[in-house]
C-alpha cells in the first residue's frame, strides 16, 4: 500500500513540474523586434573586435623607441632616426616622423605639425567607435518599443474578448518583457565595449602627447 501511494505522489510531481523553456524560444517568444535587436547586436560585436584589433596592433611600440630617436638626433644622424620611425607602424612613430622631416623650421611649426598628425592618428583610431555608441543608445528603445506594441496588442485582445484569465494575462506581460530585457543587455554590453575602447585609445593618446613633448626636448639639447 505504501508503495502505491509513493508511485501516485512521484506521477504527481513529475505531472506538475514547470516546463523549461530554451533560451533560444524565449527569444524567439519577443516577437518580429527581436530580429533588428538581434541585428544591432551582430553590428556592435563585428565593430568591437574591429576596433580592438586596430587598437592592439598600434599599441604596441618598442619601449627604447624614443630613446634610439634621441641617439640618432643627438649625434646629427636624421637620416636614420627618420628610417627608424618610418619603419614602425603605429601612431607615435608617424607623429614623431612628421617632427624630424621639420626639423630645422621654428620649434612651433613642429609642434603644430606634429598636433596634426596626432589628430588625424586619433580620427583613424575612434572610426566606427560612433557605430558602438550609437547601439548603446538605441538598442533599449527598440526594447521598449517591443514592449508598448505588444503590450498594446494584448490589452486590445484583452477589451475585446472575455477568455483572458489572470494567467494567460501574466503570462503575457511576461513575453512582451523579454524585448525591454534583450534592448538593455544589448545597451548596456554595447555601452561596456564603447567605454573599454574609448579608455584603450585615451591610453594611447597620453603616449602621443608623451612622444611629442620628449621630441621637442630632444631637438632643444646641444648635438654632439
Amino acid at each position: 500500500m505504501d508503495l502505491f501511494f509513493l508511485q501516485i505522489d512521484s506521477s504527481a510531481i513529475t505531472h506538475t513540474a514547470p516546463k523549461t523553456q530554451s533560451l533560444w524560444d524565449t527569444l524567439v517568444s519577443g516577437g518580429i523586434i527581436m530580429v533588428p535587436l538581434a541585428i544591432l547586436f551582430v553590428i556592435a560585436l563585428y565593430f568591437f573586435f574591429e576596433r580592438l584589433i586596430v587598437i592592439k596592433k598600434v599599441s604596441k611600440i618598442d619601449d627604447n623607441f624614443m630613446r634610439i630617436i634621441r641617439d640618432h638626433i643627438v649625434s646629427g644622424n636624421v637620416a636614420a632616426s627618420r628610417s627608424f620611425s618610418k619603419n614602425n607602424e603605429n601612431p607615435i612613430a608617424r607623429i614623431i616622423d612628421k617632427g624630424i622631416q621639420r626639423i630645422g623650421k621654428p620649434i612651433d611649426a613642429i609642434e603644430k605639425s606634429m598636433d596634426n598628425v596626432g589628430a588625424l592618428e586619433l580620427y583613424k583610431l575612434e572610426k566606427n567607435l560612433s557605430i558602438i555608441s550609437i547601439v548603446a543608445r538605441i538598442a533599449p528603445l527598440f526594447g521598449f518599443l517591443g514592449t508598448i506594441i505588444g503590450m498594446l496588442a494584448l490589452f486590445k485582445g484583452i477589451a475585446a474578448s472575455t477568455e483572458y484569465t489572470p494567467n494567460t494575462i501574466a503570462d503575457g506581460i511576461y513575453i512582451k518583457m523579454i524585448t525591454s530585457a534583450t534592448g538593455l543587455i544589448i545597451g548596456i554590453l554595447a555601452y561596456i565595449g564603447h567605454s573599454y575602447l574609448a579608455a584603450q585609445i585615451n591610453r594611447i593618446e597620453n603616449k602621443m602627447e608623451i612622444a611629442s613633448a620628449e621630441f621637442v626636448d630632444i631637438l632643444q639639447e646641444p648635438t654632439r
